[in-house]
């Protein structure tokens, strides 16, 4: 997600100012990276999953049922079945999009048609269910990362989402139940459990996909001694340091809080780090989906 910084001024409005180079260079990476997300979509379904009489949540399952029930190309259902939720997600959520999400949809429909002559890599449910997962998960990561998205129940999540006290998360997952249900009458229960199986490791994926596998976490760190602790974090991990201002609730006294960014694979070192200066010190550490910038870059841990 891309966070654009106003400024305000007497002289009017002012953002910042980026060369053409490096707009079309994002965007050109943003294509590409669509293209092989739908295009591994495109192999999970027709290589893997739909050969094996396994589906996918969301329309995407739907989309199986109803080509397995009514012998028609899945492309052709994919597509028809995304327009009315690509029609509500440019009025609701935004052109870009919109636009990203169609473009996205419309390779997967051309890459399950393609692909739809090409035999099977394996007929043991099972192993589709987890390589189809996998590719699956992979796949709609990619497209989701870079702004687009290969399913219209996500659109109908968010836009729920925001009128009910549930999470987006949990709206798919309610539509979902449903859908993996409905493929126990259609496929039977054998393989509808196989399918639960592949969307619960594409779910994972994507969650992999989207945080990378080196997964960022935010630390704050609070201590006397945050100067030397934060000199060395500086100098072992190669990581800038935040101090900020705060004032114990308790005591009302005024204490200095380490802020700072490092990857879980750093966690251990850290709190090394931390106790060596004091063992007494308060660390709390929480996830974070995405980072950018930063004046530092990651050293040798020693």
């Amino acid at each position: 997600m891309t966070v654009s910084q106003k400024i305000f001024s007497n002289e009017g409005q002012k953002k910042p100012q980026k060369s053409e180079a490096f707009k079309r260079a994002r965007l050109i990476q943003r294509i590409v990276m669509m293209v092989l997300g739908a295009a591994m979509m495109s192999v999970a379904l027709e290589i893997f999953l739909v050969p094996n009489q396994l589906i996918d949540g969301g329309i995407t399952g739907i989309s199986i049922m109803i080509s397995h029930i009514f012998h028609i190309p899945l492309g052709i259902i994919l597509t028809l079945l995304n327009l009315p939720f690509l029609i509500i997600g440019y009025k609701q959520i935004g052109k870009t999009f919109a636009l990203s999400t169609l473009f996205a949809v419309v390779l997967m429909s051309i890459g399950t048609q393609l692909l739809h002559p090409v035999a099977p890599l394996t007929g043991e449910p099972l192993l589709a269910a987890v390589f189809g997962g996998v590719i699956l998960g992979v796949g709609v990561g990619l497209v989701v990362r870079y702004g687009g998205s290969l399913d219209g129940t996500e659109i109908v999540a968010i836009l729920v989402s925001k009128k009910l006290p549930f999470s987006v998360g949990e709206v798919v997952m309610f539509f979902n139940l449903f859908i993996l249900s409905g493929a126990g009458f259609v496929f039977g229960w054998n393989n509808a459990m196989f399918s639960l199986i592949a969307y619960y490791i594409a779910f994972k994926v994507i969650d992999v996909t989207l945080e990378g596998l080196d997964q960022s976490k935010s630390v704050w760190i609070i201590s006397d001694k945050f100067r030397d602790i934060g000199e060395a974090l500086t100098e072992r991990l190669g990581r800038g340091v935040t101090y900020l201002d705060g004032e114990g609730g308790f005591s009302g006294d005024n204490k200095k809080v380490i802020f700072v960014v490092i990857t879980r694979l750093e966690e251990a070192k850290l709190k090394s780090i931390v106790e060596d200066w004091d063992s007494d010190a308060f660390i709390a550490i929480g996830n974070i989906h995405d980072v950018k910038g930063g004046r530092f870059k990651k050293k040798a841990i020693h």
